[in-house]
């Protein structure tokens, strides 16, 4: 009986040491970050292209209700602020373009988009472009989506969330543009309801 005891027990311990040793199911420290939506923005998904040149360039596509609406994003190098003033995070700015995809499907893309944006009219005689520059400014780099909306740096993320100028004088429009190249997530948020016929108006030239 002492033996036969002896023998269960080595093999209790010998099950028990061999499963405490296997690896896991799942990677360790790869936490996969969420797409989060609110009724302020319209996410897309990017694809990262190869665009010759120093700027980083990506693919848009948004598919819904049957439409797939495609454009790229181009973003060239960029520069620090200059500013003194304490901000909490890195300000960099730069300049890019929206450049048209042939075949782009954005009518229900820019109707969601008037929603979200809380513009008043969709945009009609729109003057089409084969590429709409504009200006941008970063808040800082890896940002993680806040449940109510916006981005914070904790805990932190692969998002960074930039202003865009569109247009130039009594024109110009501001809107915000998130990208995420790790999920493949891009995102237009809201940046004030005075803008919404004024964006709506220039990113349907584009799209």
């Amino acid at each position: 009986m002492i033996l036969r005891s002896l023998i269960f027990c080595l093999a209790v311990t010998l099950i028990v040491t061999t499963s405490c040793n296997l690896p896991s199911a799942e990677p360790q420290g790869q936490v996969t970050e969420p797409y989060i939506s609110d009724s302020d923005s319209v996410g897309f998904n990017i694809e990262p292209l190869q665009s010759g040149s120093s700027a980083q360039q990506w693919l848009a596509t948004y598919n819904s209700q049957g439409k797939t609406a495609r454009f790229r994003i181009e973003l060239g190098k960029t520069r620090a602020s200059e500013s003194k003033e304490p901000v909490g995070f890195d300000t960099e700015f730069g300049e890019g373009k929206f450049i048209a995809e042939p075949g782009s499907d954005a009518s229900v893309l820019l109707a969601d988009l008037k929603k979200a944006l809380q513009a008043k009219t969709l945009p009609i005689q729109v003057q089409k472009v084969a590429s709409l520059p504009f200006t941008f400014v970063t808040f800082g780099h890896n940002q993680s989506q806040a449940s109510g909306g916006g981005f914070t740096p904790k805990p932190p993320g692969n998002w960074t969330p930039m202003k865009i100028f569109l247009g130039k004088g009594d024109q110009e429009a501001e809107v915000f543009l998130n990208l995420n190249p790790i999920i493949k997530k891009g995102q237009f948020s809201i940046k004030d309801a005075d803008y919404g016929d004024s964006v709506l108006a220039q990113l349907a030239r584009v799209l």
